[in-house]
C-alpha cells in the first residue's frame, strides 16, 4: 500500500484497519450456547434417533425461584414440550450410587434423578433411574460444554422419561442445594429457535448507515476544520500542516500489489490465531480495539464539533511530545479513553454491544476516510482477493485443518473472551438470547468501494440516479440480505459474507459501467491514462 504522507495517527488507524479485516468475523446468529438443535453426524439407530434439543432447566430452592441453566436432551428418552406451562414441576433427588450405573438406594419415584457421567454408558444409567420410578434424568458432565449423548452401537434404547445432559457448574449448584437440606424443584421445556430473528433488521440498518456515512462525511463534516481537528493532536510541524482542501488529506491508496499481500499477511495470522488462540492474544486484539475505537470516536467527534463550534480549538494547552493542543480536543480524547475502558470493564454486561458498536462504528468512519481505492482496477483485486479469502477459510478450510479457521478464530477461546471486531445486537425475540453479529471486514470491504463511488459521482457531477453511489449502496444492502438468507438456509452454520457481498457490490458497478460504456474510465480513474483520455468519456 502506498501512502501519500507519514502519520502517527495515520499508521495507527491503519495497522488497525489491516488487522480488523484480517479478523473479519462472521455474520451470524450466535445462542447462548452455540448449540444446534441437531448434528447429523452424531449416530443413529431406529430406537434412537431424536433431535438434539435445546432445553431450559428452571429450579426453584426451597420455593424461590433460581438462576436459569441450558442444557441438551439425548438421542433417547422421550422429547420435552417447547413451553414452560406445558410441562410438569418436580422435585430433584440425587441417586445413590451417583454415578446411577446400579439401581439407587435413595428415593427417586417421582422426582428428577441428578446423576454424574462417567462409570458406564447413558442409556445404562437412564434405565436404572427409569426402573426406580423417576420422571427424568439430568446427567452432569465434567466439563461446562454439553456432550451429545448417543446409543453404543448396536444396543437399543427403552427409555420413556426425558434424558439430559447439563454442564458441570450447574450440576454443582444444584447439587450444593440438595446436600445442604434444601427441597430443589425443577422444570424443564426446550423453547424453539424463530426461523428468523427480527433484531437482524437493526443490525442491517447500522452496516448499512454505517457505510453510508462514511461515504458521506466529507460532505457532513467541513473539510478544513475535520482535517484540523483530526491533526491537532499530532506534533505540529508548521502552521500549514494538516489544512487545505481534500486532495491533501492524510490517506492511504491501496494499490494491486498491496491487495494481494494483504490477502498473505491475513492468511498467515488468521492461522497463527487459530493455532495460538488463547485469553492473553484476545486480551491484546481488544487493548488494539480499544485503542482503534478511542482514535475513530475522538476524530468524529471532533470533526462534528469543528462544523458546529468552529472557535471550540482557540483555548489551548501545551503538552510534551503533542505540542499545542486545543483543550476542547483534549477533553474529548479523555472521554474517549473513558468510554473504552469502561467498555473494556464491563464487555460481559448484556448492555457491553452498545459501547462496542459504538467504538466499531467511529473506527470504521475513521478509516474509510484514510484508506481510499483510486480506481475500480484497485477495487477489482482487493475484493476478488477479499472473496477468496473469506470462502477459502470458512468453507475449504475444514479440509484442511478439519474445522472452519475462520469460524472458530471468531467464536474465541474456551473461557468465553471473544474477539471484538464487530458489531453486535441482541436476538430480542429469541428464548435463547445471544446476538446477532456482522465483522468488520463485511463493512471496510464494501465501504472502500462505496466511498469510491461517491468520490467518483461528487468529482464527475453525477446526479443521484445517474451515478453509481446509490446503485451500490442498494447492491450491499440486498447482498446483507442473502447473507442471512443463505445462513438461516444453512441453520445457522456461518456464511462468508463476501460470497454475497462482493458480487452485489463489484458486480454491480461493472455491469452498470458497462452498459454505460464507461469501465474504461472507472478501470483508469485516478492515472494518467484517464487525465489524458477518460475525463471527457464520462
Amino acid at each position: 500500500m502506498a501512502s501519500s504522507s507519514s502519520s502517527t495517527h495515520l499508521r495507527a488507524c491503519v495497522g488497525a484497519f489491516l488487522l480488523f479485516l484480517v479478523i473479519d468475523g462472521l455474520p451470524s446468529t450466535a445462542a447462548a450456547d452455540d448449540l444446534k438443535r441437531d448434528d447429523q453426524r452424531a449416530p443413529k439407530s431406529d430406537s434412537c434417533n431424536n433431535p438434539f434439543q435445546l432445553i431450559k432447566l428452571m429450579n426453584w430452592v426451597d420455593g424461590k425461584e433460581g438462576k436459569m441453566y441450558s442444557g441438551m436432551s439425548a438421542r433417547f428418552g422421550s422429547m420435552l414440550p417447547v413451553k414452560a406451562d406445558k410441562s410438569v414441576k418436580s422435585p430433584a433427588a440425587m441417586s445413590n450410587p451417583i454415578n446411577c450405573c446400579s439401581s439407587s438406594t435413595s428415593k427417586l419415584s417421582g422426582s428428577i434423578a441428578l446423576c454424574e457421567r462417567g462409570g458406564c454408558d447413558f442409556i445404562t444409567k437412564a434405565e436404572f433411574v427409569q426402573s426406580g420410578g423417576a420422571t427424568g434424568v439430568l446427567m452432569i458432565n465434567e466439563k461446562e460444554e454439553l456432550f451429545e449423548m448417543v446409543c453404543p452401537d448396536g444396543i437399543s434404547s427403552n427409555v420413556t422419561i426425558p434424558v439430559v445432559m447439563i454442564a458441570k457448574s450447574a450440576g454443582e449448584a444444584l447439587t450444593k442445594s440438595l446436600t445442604s437440606g434444601k427441597t430443589v424443584e425443577i422444570l424443564l421445556y426446550a423453547p424453539t429457535r424463530p426461523l428468523i430473528d427480527f433484531s437482524v433488521v437493526f443490525l442491517w440498518m447500522m452496516a448499512v448507515g454505517t457505510i453510508i456515512c462514511a461515504s458521506l462525511w466529507p460532505d457532513i463534516t467541513n473539510s478544513d476544520h475535520s482535517d484540523e481537528g483530526y491533526n491537532e493532536l499530532s506534533p505540529k510541524v508548521s502552521s500549514n500542516v494538516g489544512r487545505g482542501n481534500d486532495d491533501e488529506k492524510e490517506v492511504v491508496n491501496i494499490d494491486t500489489k498491496g491487495a494481494i499481500v494483504f490477502v498473505i499477511t491475513a492468511s498467515t495470522f488468521l492461522v497463527l490465531l487459530f493455532f495460538f488462540m488463547s485469553t492473553w492474544f484476545i486480551w491484546v486484539l481488544i487493548v488494539l480495539f480499544c485503542m482503534g475505537g478511542i482514535e475513530g470516536m475522538h476524530n468524529c467527534i471532533m470533526n462534528l464539533a469543528s462544523r458546529k463550534c468552529q472557535n471550540s480549538e482557540r483555548k489551548s494547552v501545551n503538552l510534551p511530545l503533542f505540542g499545542e493542543v486545543s483543550i476542547f480536543s483534549l477533553v474529548v480524547l479523555l472521554f474517549c479513553v473513558a468510554f473504552a475502558i469502561f467498555w473494556a470493564v464491563t464487555r460481559q454486561e448484556a448492555y457491553s454491544w452498545i459501547g462496542q458498536d459504538i467504538l466499531g462504528i467511529g473506527l470504521m468512519i475513521t478509516v474509510l476516510q484514510l484508506a481510499r481505492l483510486p480506481n475500480i482496477k484497485v477495487a477489482t483485486v482487493l475484493l476478488c482477493c477479499a472473496f477468496v479469502y473469506d470462502i477459502f477459510w470458512v468453507f475449504i478450510s475444514p479440509v484442511i485443518f478439519h474445522q472452519s479457521v475462520m469460524i472458530t478464530v471468531a467464536q474465541g477461546d474456551e473461557s468465553g473472551e471473544a474477539i471484538p471486531m464487530l458489531l453486535r445486537f441482541p436476538c430480542l425475540f429469541d428464548p435463547w438470547g445471544g446476538y446477532d453479529m456482522i465483522g468488520f471486514g463485511d463493512i471496510l470491504f464494501p465501504g472502500l468501494l462505496v466511498s469510491f463511488a461517491r468520490r467518483f459521482d461528487k468529482d464527475n457531477k453525477r446526479g443521484l440516479l445517474n451515478g453509481y453511489f446509490i446503485w451500490l449502496v442498494v447492491g450491499y444492502g440486498f447482498g446483507l440480505l442473502f447473507t442471512y438468507l443463505g445462513l438461516y438456509m444453512m441453520n445457522g452454520h456461518g456464511q462468508p459474507a463476501l460470497l454475497y457481498l462482493v458480487p452485489c457490490t463489484l458486480g454491480v458497478t461493472l455491469v452498470l459501467g458497462a452498459i454505460r460504456g464507461e469501465v474504461k474510465s472507472l478501470w483508469t480513474y485516478g492515472t494518467e491514462a484517464y487525465s489524458s483520455s477518460g475525463s471527457s468519456e464520462v
